[in-house]
């Protein structure tokens, strides 16, 4: 007759594990055991293998898996056979197999748990905390593996059924039932087991060069290291005492499923284990990505402050530096392209985020459209490339990708193939290097991807293609040849202007949203010109983001012949962003109302559309520097009281007597308001008024405007 081993329960001191003193006693003695010797194992291979174990162990015994469709892939045999694993293996197979052993012997007889740890501790002094851990699990997946493989194998294979006779197994397969709730508490800790065993690996494969071990967040990882190794492997001591408790004995244990609550306790201390250290090395991951940043970031700043022969590397850095994909989307093909295309290319970066304004949409693509039209003037010679910058502590979603889809869609120019190719470090050099805030930037880079230009939007909406090569040299050049004329103030929005100009004709552009006020300055204009016997023409100019009002006064001014108008409201837009430009190009290259007359001209024009009533300007000829402007009151009432300087227009000619007279109605009491897209990045602290040369005072505005 069999002797039946007796199970010797643990003490209730033990079952409860350590109070906080005896905690620290006991990792006092751990800590005694651990004299590493520096030998380094490489235990992720390890690790794969007894992963694997685990997963089919148990698969497929009939009520303890079943109904669970769980599929593995078979381990390739390189990956059991390779040279590495096998040198390893001879190396460390002696202490696994005693490992093994030392489980096997002292949890037969149900023995101290703490001191079966502690011996097993003893084998692995000179190992790592990593190695001994995963040396522990493979001495331990040797038992279970074996285990399990006798039971899979009892029903069909004589053998395992032999096997399986002497070792007085019991008839597991038939009362699988009654067992799910100890097997599914040993899963639950073993599952918990391997998870702070990855963890643990992933601590000691965290690259040194970004992350050191006197690095306070590795300092506080490693401190919880022992404590983590120490329960994780007094777990593998509960989980064997387990199985080994099922050998030899017979129904009574099979009833016998209290002690599954042991192991339900261990994997509940050994998931928070598992929590903490994921918390710490997600802190650890958080600084080796600042590093990686900071690197990254850095490694772009010389980049380039760096001569080069093309451009390729530069584009590659910025865009995409890795060859698994094509980076770039075509838009006029609609098809992805290799950087390769824009090789010794000047290349106009247009930086936006998500939230394009169409109208600036619609001018670039209609600008672009021109200039591919005739591909052989030096003009055409650029290619522009979308940079879509989103914020990536954002998650991207259906809606974000919807949006970037179709402004991906409507451009005819190149453009990033998808917003997440871009690095975070290029994203913050966009911002910090180049100033990107929220409005639509154009950084240029000529042939050898140099920045030649910071900004060229201004200059593209001033002067089109005649900007290239979009240089700030060329700015500075197109600005010495520019005097204020009615082709500077109006050049693009209406064709018929040159006409108007090569003609001779008297030319008015007028705007505010009053229609009352229209309708008197438009009619009393005309008598006025009459009277004088001048030609003229009058274009209704609106107001700057024009809304249902200025569509509403177009539709007015249509209907009652008051007018030319701009029916295109994007051009009307356009009108008054080119205005900003002017105003953004000129501060970039250091100039003000007090050292430059345009400068001056654009701050008078910008403050009519920051005011209330209407305004107009008038003048005549091409290249007319002088021109009679003033507000809706005051330019009304000089009309209106043409009788006083008729006389003057036969001598001087109407334009410079209407200016004369306008000085006569000019008083040192004025309120001009400037108002600018607080969105630009650029404002000054100090901006001095047109008209009196005083510095004006700052004020924030707020608008929402649903009209």
């Amino acid at each position: 007759m069999a002797l039946v081993p007796q199970k010797v329960p643990q003490s209730r001191g033990d079952r409860h594990f350590f109070s906080s003193s005896d905690d620290n006693a006991m990792m006092k003695q751990i800590q005694g055991t651990h004299a590493p010797d520096g030998r380094e194992v490489e235990v992720k291979p390890f690790l794969h293998i007894i992963e694997d174990i685990f997963k089919r162990a148990g698969f497929g015994i009939p009520g303890f898996m079943q109904g669970t469709q769980v599929q593995f892939e078979s381990m390739e045999d390189k990956a059991l056979h390779s040279s590495d694993i096998s040198e390893m293996l001879d190396l460390l197979s002696y202490t696994i197999s005693k490992i093994s052993c030392e489980i096997s012997c002292k949890c037969s007889g149900g023995g101290d748990a703490h001191v079966t740890t502690v011996a097993i501790f003893n084998v692995l002094t000179s190992y790592s905390w990593d190695a001994k851990l995963v040396l522990a699990l493979a001495a331990f997946a040797v038992n279970y593996g074996e285990f399990w493989l006798v039971v899979q194998l009892y029903p069909t294979n004589p053998l395992a059924k032999s096997v399986a006779f002497l070792k007085q197994m019991p008839e597991i397969l038939e009362r699988a039932e009654s067992l799910k709730p100890k097997f599914e508490a040993l899963n639950n800790l073993i599952k918990a087991m391997l998870d702070v065993t990855k963890c643990i690996v992933e601590f000691k494969e965290l690259p040194s060069q970004y992350i050191t071990p006197d690095t306070p967040e590795m300092v506080a990882a490693t401190a919880h290291i022992p404590t983590a190794v120490y329960w994780t492997i007094r777990s593998i001591v509960a989980c064997a005492s387990q199985i080994m408790g099922l050998i030899g004995m017979g129904h009574e244990y099979i009833a016998a499923t209290t002690e599954a609550w042991e192991l339900s306790s261990l994997a509940h201390k050994v998931n928070n284990i598992h929590s903490h250290l994921l918390k710490q090395i997600t802190l650890c991951h958080q600084h080796i990505e600042e590093k990686r940043h900071i690197e990254a970031y850095l490694t772009l700043v010389r980049l380039f402050e760096t001569p080069h022969l093309d451009n390729i590397k530069i584009l590659k850095a910025l865009i995409y530096a890795k060859e698994d994909q094509l980076p770039l989307f075509d838009g006029s093909n609609k098809k992805r392209a290799s950087i390769e295309v824009l090789r010794r290319k000047i290349v106009l970066l247009f930086i936006t985020d998500l939230e394009i304004p169409q109208e600036e949409l619609s001018i670039l693509e209609q600008m672009y459209v021109e200039s591919r039209h005739q591909q052989l003037r030096p003009e055409s010679q650029y290619e522009v490339v979308w940079i879509p910058v989103v914020d990536k502590s954002t998650p991207w979603n259906v809606d974000k990708q919807k949006q970037f889809d179709y402004l991906q869609g409507v451009m005819p120019w190149y453009s990033v193939f998808h917003p997440s190719l871009l690095d975070p470090a290029v994203i913050r050099y966009i911002k910090e290097v180049w100033h990107f805030t929220k409005k639509p930037i154009l950084v240029v880079l000529d042939p050898q991807g140099k920045v030649v230009n910071q900004n060229a939007v201004h200059m593209m909406w001033i002067w089109g293609s005649i900007a290239y090569p979009f240089t700030s040299l060329r700015e500075e050049t197109l600005w010495r040849e520019e005097s204020w004329r009615i082709e500077l103030l109006a050049d693009t929005i209406d064709p018929t202007i040159f006409n108007w100009v090569s003609e001779g004709k008297i030319i008015c552009l007028f705007g505010g949203e009053d229609i009352e006020w229209v309708r008197k300055f438009t009619n009393t204009a005309r008598t006025v010109a009459k009277a004088a016997n001048v030609p003229i023409e009058m274009l209704y100019v609106g107001k700057s983001n024009p809304r249902e009002k200025v569509k509403n006064n177009n539709s007015i001014i249509v209907a009652e012949q008051l007018s030319h108008h701009l029916q295109d409201l994007t051009l009307i837009w356009f009108f008054w962003v080119r205005l900003e430009s002017m105003w953004h190009s000129k501060m970039q290259h250091g100039k003000s109302v007090e050292n430059d007359s345009i400068m001056q001209e654009i701050m008078t024009m910008l403050s009519f559309d920051g005011s209330e009533q209407g305004w107009a300007v008038i003048c005549k000829g091409s290249g007319a520097s002088e021109m009679a402007k003033a507000k809706g009151d005051t330019i009304l009432k000089a009309l209106t009281e043409y009788d006083q300087w008729k006389e003057t227009v036969v001598d001087q000619g109407f334009v410079p007597a209407l200016i004369e007279y306008l000085k006569k109605l000019h008083t040192p009491h004025h309120c001009n308001r400037l108002i600018l897209p607080g969105a630009t990045g650029s404002i000054p602290e100090k901006v001095v008024c047109a008209e009196c040369s005083r510095p004006m005072e700052k004020f924030i505005m707020y608008r929402c405007c649903t009209d």
